[in-house]
């Protein structure tokens, strides 16, 4: 049977290989901000400071289940590109397996030490309520929010894009129908928020797991897993860069909670989760097109097939960056009115964002090559180079801006602080695609 990623891809092609994905992505960002303007305006700005309280914790189950996707695709599609069907399939299973576990274990742990971690990530007396209500639903979906991600990237691996679009779109609309349903006519508040998100994973999780049990003769099944470790680690340690990245976000959010917290209060937490939904939205495109693209550098890059790499290549560094400019203008120019979506104008909390935007959207000219090149290196089976990427971008010059920059601007160090990580970053970038460009045959 032949994969979809052997084909000789042009870019009209290509795009429409990856953009099940960049839709997915896309979708995946506007229902979580759906869940923001339920939670605004019918629980009140307090909620919706709760949910970005939470967030780090599902960032953790995010990176995760990145890490295992990102990492074990390409591991599995380089070796259907080596024609090695009957291991692929193995390892799929294996990593199933694990990340349901890891699920499982995140769910126990989690409920063990919530009250103190929820604390801990900057909740105030005020807050506490709406982010344990919110916390405790969520960690019960924490397996289904691992297998969700897995098979995301494997529907992609297994050239069934439009499938992996067709069943997140399906548990997008029930997580959207869901919010209504349980916050305005049950006044369920921020629990049936959490409930609508976590059905909302769990539809494409269950799934995906039916699907690669039943569907025999596709070119990924569940089979009876053989344990190898050494595939596990090499999937870990390659998909380490995205996990990075999203134990960063979480990292991130964190700080700019307790800074925004201590600028302005709750009201600042509250804007700058609006903001925070934003970059979520703009960055999927990104994130959802390296997704779409990366098993298709794999597959080549297992067979060798250095004229289709150099091509994809250029075309992706193309696309990416015309991308970047027009994601940066629409965020300036509809600043007004996204954040209007989320708190009343002339409210404090609209006031407050909209003073950062113009210096916090700047960063989308930078963010989607940085995103591309680390998404890219992970595709190579290059984690080593993709993590310090991550770690570069993320650890160093994020955290070490917002702990430092706001002791010398105040409050527009917050705002400039992922700009500038992003603007550093993306010089390192360019410098490890120059000098990997032979290696991998993308370049000259």
């Amino acid at each position: 049977m032949e994969n979809n990623l052997s084909k000789e891809f042009h870019f009209g092609s290509l795009l429409k290989f990856a953009l099940p994905s960049m839709i997915m992505m896309v979708f995946m960002s506007l229902y979580t901000m759906v869940d923001g303007i339920f939670v605004s305006r019918f629980v009140g700005t307090q909620a919706l400071s709760a949910v970005n309280i939470v967030y780090p914790i599902y960032n953790v189950i995010i990176a995760i289940g990145i890490m295992l996707a990102t990492g074990g695709s390409a591991v599995i599609a380089k070796k259907l590109g080596e024609k090695k069907e009957k291991e692929a399939k193995e390892n799929f299973s294996l990593i199933i397996l694990v990340g349901a576990i890891i699920g499982v274990l995140i769910l126990i742990i989690g409920l063990l030490f919530l009250k103190p971690l929820l604390y801990m990530l900057g909740s105030n007396e005020n807050l506490f309520p709406y982010c344990y209500s919110y916390a405790k639903v969520l960690l019960f979906f924490a397996p289904f929010g691992i297998l969700q991600l897995l098979f995301q990237y494997f529907f992609v691996t297994a050239g069934k894009p439009s499938l992996g679009l067709s069943v997140t779109i399906v548990g997008g609309l029930a997580n959207m129908i869901l919010d209504y349903v349980f916050i305005v006519p049950l006044e369920m508040g921020i629990l049936g928020a959490a409930l609508a998100t976590g059905i909302g994973i769990a539809i494409p999780a269950i799934f995906g797991l039916i699907y690669f049990t039943v569907n025999r003769k596709g070119t990924l099944t569940i089979v009876k897993p053989k344990y190898d470790g050494k595939v596990l680690l090499h999937s870990c340690f390659n998909g380490s860069s995205e996990m990075v990245s999203n134990i960063a976000i979480a990292i991130v959010t964190f700080l700019y909670n307790i800074i925004m917290m201590h600028f302005f209060g709750e009201d600042g937490v509250a804007a700058i989760t609006i903001l925070l939904y934003s970059q979520f939205l703009l960055n999927a495109i990104f994130l959802g097109y390296s997704m779409g693209v990366a098993p298709v550098f794999s597959y080549n890059y297992g067979s060798e097939n250095k004229k289709v790499i150099k091509r994809i290549f250029r075309y992706s560094l193309w696309f990416v960056t015309l991308t970047s400019i027009v994601s940066c203008f629409l965020a300036i120019t509809l600043a007004p009115y996204i954040i209007a979506i989320f708190a009343k104008r002339g409210s404090s909390v609209y006031q407050i964002a909209m003073d950062g935007s113009l210096l916090f959207n700047l960063n989308y000219l930078f963010a989607g090559i940085n995103i591309f090149v680390s998404s890219l290196f992970t595709a190579f089976s290059n984690g080593k180079i993709s993590a310090i990427l991550s770690f570069l971008r993320t650890f160093v010059f994020i955290v070490s801006g917002l702990i430092s920059l706001p002791m010398i601007f105040g409050v527009s160090g917050v705002w400039f602080a992922l700009t500038v990580a992003e603007a550093l970053t993306i010089v390192v970038s360019i410098l490890f695609l120059i000098r990997y460009r032979k290696k991998y045959h993308y370049g000259a």
